[in-house]
């Protein structure tokens, strides 16, 4: 039968350690918190008495006889105050942009609730008047036509078609977009890429300890400790899950990228420390928060420089860069690409316009508290990402939070027709708004790291820490965003969040509300 050693991985030595993060911050407690002053509740029991309550919730709400909710997750605070989280069916047709989350007090009474799209649906067909759509020349649909009932943000809700378009992006990284069809005049409504992805440059994290499985004599890079995170070798192929890293002893890796395991344990490593940010910071187990490890491949594609999260097979992927010599396994890459699937797992935010923008930035948000929780000495934490990538070929970072526009293309504060950006750059506004509520505005040093932030109209921003500023931001993803939430919306649930947290009308909250003054969203 396997059991779980602890290895000592070789691969670069690193210098001493620097700083731990603050603790004692107060948390929600999400899915598995308590209530009161009860024993903590299974995830399994809430969502299952969120279900049974289902139907009377719905009708309550005043939703339709053809209109059914389905429950996705629920968030319990420490206070007993409840956040379920639900989807929409309409007519047994999902209703996408039909998310909503009701918010009921400890006594159980529904105190508001937070849609993603208001409108209503009674008397919406059912009937497409146009046939599915079929695949045009170069392209391959995956899956069936399904209808649904499409409600993106602000749009009036209407039957439509929804497919799965594949095939591959310039990079060579996979692409899968789904594309929303109006069933009744065959325009197309939405198209959107669901492969998420990132860049680094090969994280060299050092003589590290990690979880492996010995089974019948040989070692595997499985981690039992951690939901059976594993790592697997792609073979610089795009087919597959690829082959189980194995060893004959326990020892993995030499540093370079000459040895295919140096990557894999980075990989491993940035997946593991990944699931002890969310469980040590928040109480999260795992990426879903229902014990399930995702898993890693290493050695994707040829040449491959990217990396990126698909929710479709629950697994990270990075390629081995220029020349097959640059693994692209940066730790706040691992971090951020996923935390892309805690995004999928909550708030679902809509990777397009402004709420893309959100997407892409709780990825670097929750990214950049995974390498200050790791807190590599081989790779000193900071408010840059992808600062190891050396993309632009001069050492610069590939995105800035305290100063966004520092890369040329991202924006600093919120300005009519930001969303018309790319995601990644219209990110920026968020990142600033995290980096000013944790360290301030002004000219600092953190950690060895000079910054000088700035803010629109000369707002001075004082900072509540980094381990707050995450926890407000959690706490807004997993209780008060919805998929259609923009930047306004944002400020409003990270306001909520704050309240949730620490009180309305505390020094937090009025922190939040100064930080987004600061980046123009008020």
């Amino acid at each position: 039968m396997p059991h779980h050693n602890r290895a000592r991985l070789a691969t670069l030595a690193v210098a001493a350690t620097a700083a731990l993060l603050a603790a004692g911050i107060p948390v929600a407690a999400h899915a598995t918190g308590t209530t009161g002053n009860s024993a903590p509740a299974p995830r399994a029991e809430l969502l299952s008495q969120a279900d049974r309550q289902s139907s009377a919730t719905a009708h309550s709400l005043g939703l339709g006889n053809q209109e059914h909710l389905v429950v996705k997750d629920v968030v319990v605070d420490t206070n007993g105050t409840r956040h379920v989280r639900y989807n929409r069916t309409y007519a047994g047709l999902p209703v996408l942009g039909g998310d909503l989350i009701v918010h009921r007090s400890p006594s159980g009474k529904i105190t508001h609730v937070d849609r993603a799209n208001p409108a209503k649906l009674n008397g919406l067909t059912t009937k497409p008047a146009v046939a599915a759509p079929v695949a045009a020349a170069g392209e391959s649909l995956s899956g069936a036509a399904q209808l649904v009932v499409w409600a993106g943000k602000k749009h009036t809700p209407t039957l439509a078609w929804r497919t799965f378009v594949t095939g591959q992006q310039a990079d060579h990284t996979p692409s899968r977009v789904e594309v929303v069809t109006d069933a009744a005049s065959g325009a197309i409504l939405s198209r959107t890429e669901t492969i998420e992805t990132g860049s680094g440059n090969g994280v060299f994290v050092g003589q590290v300890n990690l979880n492996t499985t010995n089974s019948g004599g040989s070692y595997e890079l499985k981690d039992g400790a951690h939901g059976g995170q594993y790592t697997t070798d792609m073979a610089n192929g795009t087919a597959g899950n690829g082959t189980l890293f194995t060893n004959s002893t326990d020892t993995w890796g030499d540093g370079t990228s000459n040895n295919r395991e140096s990557a894999a344990v980075d990989a491993q490593y940035g997946a593991i420390a990944t699931w002890d940010f969310y469980k040590s910071m928040f109480g999260r187990n795992g990426i879903r928060n229902d014990g399930v490890a995702s898993f890693s491949r290493a050695h994707y594609d040829n040449n491959y420089v990217n990396a990126f999260w698909d929710d479709g097979c629950f697994c990270m992927t990075y390629g081995d860069g220029a020349n097959n010599t640059a693994p692209l396994t940066e730790i706040d890459v691992s971090g951020h690409e996923m935390s892309h699937g805690v995004t999928a797992a909550t708030a679902a935010l809509q990777y397009a316009d402004e709420s893309g923008g959100l997407n892409e930035a709780t990825s670097d948000i929750l990214g950049t508290g995974v390498e200050w929780y790791a807190n590599l000495p081989g790779n000193p934490p900071n408010y840059w990402i992808g600062e190891l990538i050396n993309i632009n070929g001069n050492g610069t970072p590939l995105r800035y939070m305290d100063k966004p526009s520092s890369d040329g293309q991202s924006a600093d504060s919120w300005y009519a027709g930001v969303g018309g950006l790319d995601v990644h750059y219209s990110s920026g506004i968020a990142n600033h708004f995290f980096y000013l509520l944790s360290e301030g505005s002004g000219a600092k040093s953190i950690n060895g790291f000079n910054y000088d932030s700035p803010t629109a109209n000369g707002v001075t921003v004082t900072g509540i820490g980094r381990d707050k500023a995450l926890h407000v931001w959690y706490q807004a993803l997993t209780a008060h965003m919805t998929s259609t939430t923009d930047y306004a919306g944002a400020r409003v649930a990270t306001l909520a969040a704050a309240t949730d947290l620490y009180g309305a009308n505390s020094p937090e909250y009025n922190e939040v509300a100064t930080a987004w003054t600061a980046v123009n969203v008020s």
